[in-house]
């Protein structure tokens, strides 16, 4: 059986943020990842990183169906670090990413409810330094058509916003697309009623993309 595909919202780009509270610092550092593997290596090159902190408390979350979520709090009172950053997580519905918090201590205790706010707000810092993107499932899609109905394919792309990922000017025309898996046998029925029949699309792939800053990638 077919595993169906999710739409879900994750990291692109990660980023680094800080917060300061009561002399302590809080620097959060998120990455996209797609393995616990992954994950696990990273907070190892954090914690080598800032081998001298106090604590490298982390969570991460990785898969889309049943997804794997792990958190430490690293030496911090039980639940006042690890949890509360996995806790941003899920309330962003956010995964494929893993924040490692790592904080030098400032000499003032800040109590439960302070770390559980310093932990929260140091991964919020770091997330709105990072370039999160939904990946939605797609098809891509290959066709292959003289120059005749390429004006009219493509204005027909463009009311659907369907994207074209590249295209091939030779004796005719090859243009790679991809489109939203459920849309597919619209997208085949439509070219066969601009060719009169004559034209079709060859599936390449089901693949996940996502559009940023205009331009779509591939996923």
């Amino acid at each position: 059986m077919e595993q169906i595909m999710q739409p879900y919202n994750t990291v692109f780009k990660g980023g680094i943020g800080e917060i300061v509270m009561k002399k302590s610092r809080f620097i959060a550092t998120v990455s996209p990842v797609e393995s616990e593997e992954s994950a696990l290596d990273f907070i190892q090159q954090l914690k080598k990183k800032y081998w001298d902190a106090t604590h490298n408390c982390y969570a991460y979350i990785i898969g889309i169906k049943n997804p794997i979520m792990r958190c430490s709090d690293d030496g911090e009172p039980s639940k006042t670090a690890g949890k509360p950053m996995l806790d941003v997580l899920v309330a962003k519905d956010l995964t494929n990413l893993v924040v490692v918090v790592t904080r030098y201590f400032g000499g003032t205790l800040l109590g439960t409810g302070g770390l559980v706010k310093a932990y929260q707000s140091a991964t919020i810092e770091g997330l709105n330094n990072c370039v999160i993107i939904r990946k939605e499932p797609g098809i891509h899609m290959q066709l292959t058509t003289d120059y005749n109905l390429v004006g009219k394919i493509q204005y027909y792309l463009g009311q659907e916003n369907f994207h074209v990922i590249s295209s091939v000017y030779t004796d005719s025309v090859t243009l790679d697309v991809i489109l939203p898996i459920d849309k597919a046998d619209a997208f085949r029925k439509k070219l066969a009623d601009l060719s009169n029949g004559a034209l079709s699309a060859t599936e390449i792939k089901k693949t996940y993309y996502a559009v940023i800053d205009g331009q779509v990638h591939l996923l």
